[in-house]
């Protein structure tokens, strides 16, 4: 006998599944608030995931909370591994199309929205928020007792939810247990692994090589979590560790934790620490992403700390609740004085290009090319978030 899920009357979106190996055939035992209108479907697809499981003999009680297929589908196959049955083939949901879309490796990584591992009630609707990516975590957020169950929810995630554009992160555990993380997420449609508690860039090689071991249908990226003194010493040889890192982050619970200071909202006692990840991500040419804000009630702390962050030379912020989102987009935009001033930049550069000049000047004053690189950033980066039209040149010329 063994059980996974949960039950209770205020559980939504999930269930409680009880196997008893034995007897003979498929036996079900359901109760569900949905009962009238989804109770044949879910007869249904419970014989469905037992035959595709290899299980031909149970007593499989559920109690259902409105349980989407996906979180259905792995809670059973769950409950089958914990009863220590031989499966035959995993429980997946049916596919969506384009589930193995790989990322673009330079898009925006403003907001990345976590979702603990084992509670789908908050991965159904998250992509409606509007993140640039969702980070299906299993590591802190899960207890050890619950990992097996939320591999089984992550991995059907992947394959049946629609996170509508988000980048699809997974958190994996702290290695080496998260290697073994890598085969349940990657085959199906992780777009980015992120590698918590790094601090040695043997580890990001060793995620590297399982993954491409893997053979995943395109390339997966990878994200170093520095979260300790030492990662951080060590923070521009991990970022450099390999081709498929694309962003490099920091953890400042364990960091202050680690370092024995008490994290505070000013972060003076993380200053070093956040400036390190900044200048070894830009050295190794990847985004530098800053951590969560953790009070989900203070917006404008939560502003403060993006406008911080963002003039540090972060480029993205953790999220710990979808209300966080639009602060943080709205913070990491251009403002209207500095991206006004980035497109006369960009005009002044552009001008001289055509006339042939080797110096850029605007009005009497000459610009380096380090303030016109950073003012074509600057005007990138409001054309994609919407702020400026891409032809916005054609329409000052015809003004």
């Amino acid at each position: 006998m063994a059980e996974a899920g949960v039950r209770g009357p205020q559980v939504r979106s999930d269930c409680w599944v009880n196997l008893e190996p034995g007897g003979s055939d498929i036996r079900i035992e359901l109760k569900s608030t949905v009962l009238s209108m989804y109770g044949e479907a879910i007869h249904s697809q419970t014989r469905l995931v037992m035959e595709t499981l290899g299980v031909t003999d149970a007593l499989v009680q559920i109690e259902d909370g409105g349980a989407l297929p996906f979180v259905l589908a792995a809670r059973l196959e769950t409950a089958a591994r914990r009863a220590g049955l031989p499966i035959e083939a995993p429980a997946l949901p049916e596919p969506l199309a384009g589930r193995f879309v790989q990322s673009p490796k330079n898009r925006l990584r403003r907001s990345r929205l976590y979702l603990p591992g084992n509670q789908p009630n908050f991965m159904i609707n998250a992509g409606l928020h509007g993140p640039d990516a969702v980070i299906l975590d299993l590591e802190d957020s899960v207890a050890p007792g619950e990992k097996d169950a939320a591999r089984a929810l992550v991995r059907n995630a992947l394959v049946a939810v629609d996170f509508c554009g988000a980048e699809k992160m997974v958190r994996i555990n702290q290695l080496p247990a998260g290697i073994r993380d890598l085969s349940w997420v990657v085959p199906y449609g992780a777009q980015l692994i992120l590698i918590p508690k790094c601090e040695d860039p043997e580890q990001v090689k060793a995620v590297h090589q399982a993954i491409v071991t893997l053979d995943p249908p395109g390339r997966v990226w990878l994200m170093p979590i520095v979260e300790s003194a030492l990662g951080c010493l060590r923070a521009y040889e991990i970022a450099t560790a390999s081709p498929a890192v694309v962003a490099l982050t920091i953890g400042l619970e364990d960091y202050t934790a680690d370092i024995g200071a008490q994290r505070t909202q000013e972060g003076r006692e993380s200053f070093w620490a956040r400036s390190v990840i900044v200048n070894a991500a830009r050295a190794a040419g990847v985004q530098a992403i800053d951590t969560v804000f953790s009070d989900v009630e203070d917006m404008e702390g939560l502003r403060a700390s993006v406008v911080e962050a963002k003039g540090l030379g972060f480029e993205g912020k953790g999220c710990i609740h979808p209300r966080q989102i639009r602060v943080v987009h709205e913070a990491f935009a251009p403002a209207p004085q500095e991206l006004e001033k980035a497109m006369r930049i960009v005009r002044a550069f552009e001008e001289a290009e055509q006339r042939g000049l080797a110096v850029v000047s605007l009005g009497s004053k000459m610009i380096d090319p380090p303030v016109v690189k950073r003012a074509l950033a600057t005007v990138d980066l409001a054309v994609t978030m919407g702020r400026l039209q891409p032809d916005w040149r054609e329409r000052e010329a015809l003004a």
